[in-house]
Formats: C-alpha cells, sequence, structure tokens
C-alpha cells in the first residue's frame, strides 16, 4: 500500500539523496554549508533530506546547469521565487476576504429597509 508522505517529510539519506539527484554527497554537504539547504538531523545526526529538499536542490542544479547563474545568484533567485509565492497567497486571501465583504454588501442592500 502506497501512502502519500509530506513533501517536508525528512526520509532520505544523503547517499540516496545524492543518488536521486546525480549530485556528489560532497556537493551536498557544500550546499547546506553555504546555506542553501537545510536537511533536518536524525537522533543520530544523520542528515534527512526531504522532498521538498529535493526539489529546492534540482532547482539550483537547473539555474546552474541552464542558466549559467552562479551559486550566489541561484540563492538569490530562490528567496525571490519564495518571496512571489507568500505574496501571491497573501493576495489571494485578501481576494476572498475582499468578495467576502462584497457579498455582505450586496445582501444588506438587498434586504428591506437596507
Amino acid at each position: 500500500m502506497h501512502h502519500h508522505v509530506p513533501e517536508e517529510e525528512p526520509c532520505f539519506v544523503i547517499s540516496v539523496a545524492a543518488k536521486m539527484l546525480g549530485m556528489h554527497q560532497q556537493t551536498l554537504r557544500y550546499y547546506e554549508r553555504v546555506g542553501i539547504i537545510e536537511p533536518s538531523r536524525s537522533r543520530g545526526n544523520i542528515r534527512l533530506y526531504s522532498q521538498a529538499d529535493i526539489n529546492r536542490l534540482r532547482q539550483v542544479q537547473r539555474l546552474i546547469g541552464d542558466l549559467g547563474v552562479n551559486l550566489a545568484g541561484a540563492e538569490v533567485i530562490l528567496k525571490m521565487s519564495a518571496r512571489i509565492r507568500q505574496l501571491e497567497q497573501e493576495m489571494e486571501q485578501l481576494r476572498l476576504e475582499l468578495d467576502a465583504h462584497r457579498a455582505q454588501l450586496h445582501q444588506r442592500r438587498l434586504e428591506p429597509g437596507g
């Protein structure tokens, strides 16, 4: 039976993560040292990567490999992308609140004596 693992769930040891990405473990350790990625640690202090970590590292690979961006540039792009996603979510939330207020106002206008 296959159940869905949350994206943030730390489940891959460094050797598996490195294989999934086609990267050296040394590269993963370096990316951690410079702050690109923060894998979780098990009780025995083993690095554990989540699917979200893997996705982030794939994005870094694409930026460096396809666009020729350096690591610092890749980090800036990732931060900006995250910020844009956050702003989009906030905007959507505000849009929903605004729609709810508009609906309330409209309802009041339709009520007798409104």
